[in-house]
């Protein structure tokens, strides 16, 4: 044991010695960090969804885009902000659509309702499922847990109106006067 630590030692003072040799100070990498990297070089996102890292140097903070190609939101373009802290993965993302929209489990701040987010969340689970589970709500909303009542009510008892308060609010209208940012694809 004591063999491997001054082996580890002797590695960092040469990482020290080349970092001051060239005047680059190495930065350390998190757990968190070492777990998103993996994540993120695994995805495979169908067509309808993209990732994109405004920071190159930041993976813990990035959007997804999903344009869902079928269900009643079928057309929308919808983006959501990642944040992911470096208790990560024992801590879930933060995740929130940036978008004012009429989605039962999306409320009028873009806070999102997806059980592996809260209490289903679990260290095996990773950002992959995370984003399947979000594609998933545009094709199935889900009713029975809902963040957003009114529209989640409206989805219950009048399926046909609340396909069409969905167009009307991805159109930018509005919907029992609360108004919506415009999602359609141009």
């Amino acid at each position: 044991m004591l063999k491997i630590w001054s082996m580890k030692q002797k590695q960092q003072q040469a990482a020290n010695a080349d970092a001051a040799a060239t005047g680059i100070k190495k930065k350390k990498v998190t757990a968190a960090q070492l777990r998103v990297q993996k994540d993120v070089s695994e995805l495979s996102l169908p067509s309808t969804m993209k990732t994109e890292f405004p920071d190159e140097d930041d993976l813990l903070n990035f959007t997804l885009t999903i344009e869902p190609d079928e269900g009643m939101y079928k057309g929308g373009r919808f983006h959501f902000k990642f944040e992911i802290s470096q208790d990560f993965p024992h801590q879930a993302p933060k995740v929130k659509c940036t978008q004012k929209i009429y989605h039962p489990n999306i409320d009028l701040e873009g806070n999102v309702c997806l059980n592996i987010l809260r209490e289903d969340w679990k260290p095996v689970l990773n950002l992959q499922s995370v984003m399947i589970g979000l594609q998933f709500l545009f094709l199935e909303p889900n009713a029975s847990d809902p963040l957003n009542k009114d529209a989640a009510e409206d989805l219950r008892s009048n399926r046909e109106g609340f396909k069409r308060n969905v167009r009307s609010a991805m159109g930018g209208g509005a919907v029992k006067s609360q108004s919506f940012d415009r999602v359609l694809k141009s």
